[in-house]
């Protein structure tokens, strides 16, 4: 079967992560590209879910972790402090270590 060479440019600490991860399985990155290779040309498909949130969906996780820290300011008696307040704990906390 004959060869050819595949070229292509990546962002230096997503190869470094990747060739880690490879060597963890027992791959190198050669290895591991060509079985995704592989796979998308039997399946015919990308073999995992490429997804993008939807804009109501970002909104939502993004209300949902604002009242989570609401909840969270709440247990912690700290839902109706000021600005003021608030920076004035902080650099009490910080003065007593």
């Amino acid at each position: 079967m004959a060869q050819a060479t595949l070229s292509m440019r990546v962002d230096d600490n997503l190869k470094k992560n990747f060739d880690i991860i490879c060597d963890d399985f027992g791959f190198t990155s050669t290895a591991a590209i060509t079985v995704f290779m592989k796979t998308v040309v039997r399946e015919r498909r990308i073999p995992f879910e490429i997804k993008a949130s939807s804009r109501e969906q970002i909104n939502k996780d993004a209300w949902d972790a604002f009242m989570e820290m609401r909840s969270q300011a709440a247990a912690a008696g700290a839902q109706d402090m000021s600005l003021e307040e608030i920076n004035a704990e902080i650099r009490k906390a910080r003065n007593e270590k």
